[in-house]
This record gives structure tokens, sequence and C-alpha cells, in this order.
């Protein structure tokens, strides 16, 4: 593989119980470049409520290629940090060893390489009481292992995008046109 600059992709995952979706973007890159710099800016300017970790398989276990994820959602309280750090965490760290056991990234390109990952987490997983992690972890693991592929294989294409563009609805427009939002 010769080099792969950065790419870009992202994925949804839905179809459990209500605030289980994951819709996880990542930036993968070379780190010995710009996109290196970048993550240790990232890994190193914390910011309050919106905590930078790296992807682990447990404590003090990380994976490779490093994975930084950076929550799309100000964290407030303690619950939804330890779902976030915890079982959200766990399922990134999980997705990204699936992307490299299936090829999307090159074993060995697993040490030239880092990833940043926008997690999203449904705020609501705080407010439930018999929360399924095991579904959750579930969903957020396929949704990381689908934007990675995405991301590396670059797709959608300009030219589905081009064939497909006035096909595609945004959901949330589509509801805004029928009054439901």
């Amino acid at each position: 593989m010769s080099r792969l600059g950065v790419r870009i992709g992202e994925a949804l995952v839905a179809g459990g119980p209500p605030g289980t979706a994951a819709e996880p973007e990542v930036a993968i890159g070379e780190m010995d470049g710009p996109f290196g710099a970048t993550f240790a800016n990232l890994l190193g300017n914390q910011v309050k409520g919106h905590s930078r970790v790296l992807a682990l398989l447990n404590t003090d276990v990380m994976v490779r290629p490093p994975t930084l994820c950076v929550s799309k959602v100000t964290v407030e309280n303690e619950r939804y940090t330890n779902i976030l750090m915890g079982t959200v965490q766990y399922a990134t760290a999980m997705g990204v060893l699936d992307s490299v056991r299936n090829g999307d990234i090159p074993r060995d390109k697993c040490n030239d390489l880092g990833i940043i990952i926008s997690v999203w987490l449904n705020p609501m997983v705080a407010t439930i009481d018999n929360l399924d992690h095991k579904i959750l972890f579930n969903i957020h693991r396929e949704a990381t292992s689908r934007a990675i592929a995405k991301a590396m294989r670059i797709e959608p294409s300009i030219d589905w995008l081009l064939e497909n563009q006035e096909r595609i609805i945004h959901k949330y427009f589509e509801k805004g046109m029928k009054g439901e939002i």
C-alpha cells in the first residue's frame, strides 16, 4: 500500500432499543505527518465535557492502530461517562480490531496509522434503567467497523453520489417537511 494520506468515513447502525444507535465518524491517517500532529494535539489538549480517550480493550490495553475517541455529546454525568468510557469505548476498540482482522486496515500499517473517531452516544442512555449493554456494544462495534471500511474503500464514491443525489432525502429534512419536528 502506498501512502494513505487521510481517509474519512461514517456509518449509522440503528435497530436496537431506543438510545442505542451509533453514528461514528472516522478520520484515518498516517501518524508521521500532519495527521499525527493533530492526533497528539487532540490527545493532549483535553476539553471539559468532550474528553478524548484512547480506544481500550481494558484499562491499560490500547488497540492498534491507535484510536482516539472523541464524544460528539457534552458529557455531563457520571452514568453517561461510565457507559461512554466503558461499553462504547470497548466496542470501538473491538470494531477497530475487527477492521484489521477483516483486512480493511492492512495489518502491516497498524503502527503507522492512527484513527480519530467521533462517537455518538445518545444522552438518553443515562436514563434507561435496564440498558442492554450487550446490544449497545454490538451496535457500536458494528458501526465502528463499517465507518472504517467506508473510509478505507472511499465509499460512497463520487459517481454513486452523483447518480443518487436526487433519490436520497435526509430523514430529518423529511420530518421537518411533514411538520414532525
